[in-house]
């Protein structure tokens, strides 16, 4: 009976322990998703331009700082290289007008796409997508995600082939998807209420009455400006120095997104062998020490029931084996730790690497870290400047904040918005 009861202790306990050695099954990639191409050149009613914003980059939390490398410095890094690589994708399919990156907030578009980076690092992609029509219809509000092994970072490519391409190529199809159900007439209507929109930006006073908005976030254009009407005119001419201006920031933002390609594609890839290695020991470690406890627990059930003289020597191996065993974990468990410190290594380098880009624009130097969306409203506060300057109006502004406690100036606006920015650029 104890005989019978030792045969099947040891028997699971080998069991176990060569379980412990069994190597992990093999991880496969992830199956392609092909990006749709049209078949042929779209009609111009059938073509609509997209604005994608700057992503939105999440908190990373201790954790995930800790098990991957990642930073908050690496995520907002992200939240500009992952636009530029879905407006390469979404341009390329032959679907849509222009496609541009654009900082977040920016007024004015035809369709625009906004997203969160919600996770990601050398293995995974996670992004929360939202798009939207000029008339606030809502095209679309999903979460990709896919996940990388290591051959998907052989043959990529900058603005062709990501390790993560399936999630640039789904939103792209899926957003080709619903264009091609969109009536001419709806599309002709949306690209009127992108223009109203920005030219209610530029001017409230004269044109925020033709556009309204219900509780849901739906516009409706209450009417259009005659063709020949002037102020329209120079706000179309604004608009078309505001699209030259956004492709010179596209132009930028591709500089960025060329300069970041090698570091941050190297530390993926290196941060994913980094993961994989470090779960690998992980799982080794804890299994090797549960076989040392199981066998040291082994020995001790052994001498309890009640062993000979021959079962000695066996519980001293097992005891002794068992403490190696945990010992080796141990010892593992230091090799992990010594792969995390590997992984926030690689970060801390990525995060050197990437440098801040800066631009100069008519005399005036942008730096596009960070202060993109800063910059890019001070552009449209220069048009708005423009606009004020063309239609004449005179108004006097007030600066409360001069030193002698307050200053009156002059400035050309029709438009409380420009105000502060007028009296500034005056000295005020």
């Amino acid at each position: 009976m104890k005989r019978g009861f030792k045969t099947v202790f040891l028997t699971v306990l080998c069991t176990l322990a060569g379980a412990c050695t069994m190597s992990s099954s093999s991880v496969t990639p992830a199956a392609p998703k092909p990006l749709n191409m049209a078949s042929a050149e779209l009609p111009e009613d059938r073509v609509m331009d997209v604005w994608i914003e700057q992503f939105t980059p999440s908190k990373v939390d201790e954790d995930e700082a800790e098990e991957t490398g990642v930073s908050d410095d690496i995520r907002k890094a992200e939240s500009r290289f992952i636009p530029v690589h879905l407006r390469d994708t979404m341009q390329s399919s032959g679907y849509w007008g222009v496609v541009r990156v654009v900082p977040r907030g920016t007024v004015g578009a035809e369709l625009l796409v906004s997203g969160t980076v919600a996770q990601s690092n050398g293995r995974e992609l996670v992004l929360d997508v939202t798009a939207r029509d000029a008339m606030g219809t809502l095209w679309l509000e999903r979460t990709y995600s896919t996940w990388a092994v290591p051959v998907s970072y052989d043959g990529t490519a900058p603005g062709e082939q990501d390790a993560f391409q399936n999630v640039y190529n789904q939103i792209s199809n899926d957003l080709a998807e619903i264009l091609m159900q969109q009536p001419a007439a709806e599309v002709e209507t949306v690209r009127q209420a992108a223009t109203l929109r920005f030219a209610a930006d530029m001017a409230p006073s004269a044109f925020e009455d033709y556009l309204s908005e219900d509780a849901r976030g739906g516009v409706m254009i209450e009417r259009l400006p005659s063709e020949d009407d002037p102020l329209y005119t120079r706000v179309l001419a604004l608009k078309d120095r505001d699209d030259m201006f956004a492709d010179v920031l596209n132009a930028h933002y591709g500089q960025f997104y060329n300069g970041m390609w090698d570091s941050y594609t190297n530390w993926r890839r290196a941060s994913l062998e980094e993961i994989l290695a470090l779960e690998q020991v992980e799982r080794e470690s804890s299994t090797k020490i549960a076989a040392g406890v199981l066998a040291i627990l082994g020995a001790i059930a052994i001498d309890a029931l009640g062993g000979s003289n021959n079962t000695g020597t066996l519980e001293a191996v097992m005891v002794g084996g068992g403490a190696m065993a945990i010992q080796a974990g141990i010892n593992q468990g230091a090799e992990a730790e010594m792969h995390e410190v590997a992984i926030q290594e690689l970060g801390q380098s990525f995060e050197a690497e990437v440098s801040p880009m800066v631009v100069e624009i008519d005399g005036e130097t942008i730096e596009l870290t960070g202060s993109a969306d800063v910059q890019y409203m001070r552009w449209r506060q220069l048009l708005q400047r423009r606009h004020v300057a063309e239609t004449g109006a005179t108004i006097t502004v007030v600066a409360t904040n001069a030193p002698d406690g307050g200053q009156t100036c002059t400035a050309n606006t029709e438009d409380a918005q420009v105000d502060a920015v007028v009296a500034a650029a005056a000295g005020c």
